[in-house]
């Protein structure tokens, strides 16, 4: 009966152990990208955002852009949405047009993260398989006929810099 209560007890003692929550170091690279909303998150929380976060959604792109990635987006704020033509963003978000929507945002995103420092001039694939030219000149960087506006919106799959102009490829 006592070699019972003994393992029992210990049995009870390992699976507290086991269940008990360990420290958690800012150090900890699983803790950093944890505590760090994604792509999506951080676009969302803001407002001169709306309008690609709607598109992502319409564009059923959140789970790849939530995904692990890295992921490096040249986001096209509201003003860069208003640029387009007439009637062009509502004929996009419609259901119908999903697929020539996803093929736009994609372009707007290449793989890996890089920060405004890292940024080259020359071509990057984004993830439509399409190449874009991003130039640097006089400090000012631009992607296809984008400006760069701001720049490292980190995330926890990424970073986020937002641009002037919306890219449409042919």
């Amino acid at each position: 009966m006592k070699s019972y209560i003994t393992i029992t007890t210990m049995a009870a003692a390992l699976a507290v152990a086991t269940l008990a929550p360990q420290r958690a170091t800012a150090a900890d690279p699983m803790v950093s990208a944890m505590a760090q909303p994604d792509i999506v998150a951080v676009a969302a929380s803001k407002s001169e955002l709306s309008t690609l976060v709607a598109a992502i959604k319409a564009a059923e792109l959140v789970t790849a852009l939530q995904g692990q990635g890295p992921f490096t987006v040249f986001a096209p704020t509201n003003a860069a949405f208003k640029k387009l033509p007439e009637g062009q963003l509502e004929e996009l978000l419609k259901p119908e047009n999903r697929m020539k929507l996803a093929k736009i945002l994609k372009g707007h995103v290449i793989k890996g993260r890089v920060n405004a420092a890292d940024i080259k001039a020359g071509e990057v694939k984004t993830l439509d398989g399409k190449e874009v030219e991003i130039a640097v000149q006089n400090g000012k960087v631009s992607y296809g006929n984008a400006m760069v506006i701001a720049t490292d919106m980190s995330t926890a799959n990424g970073v986020i810099h937002e641009i002037d102009t919306v890219v449409v490829g042919d």
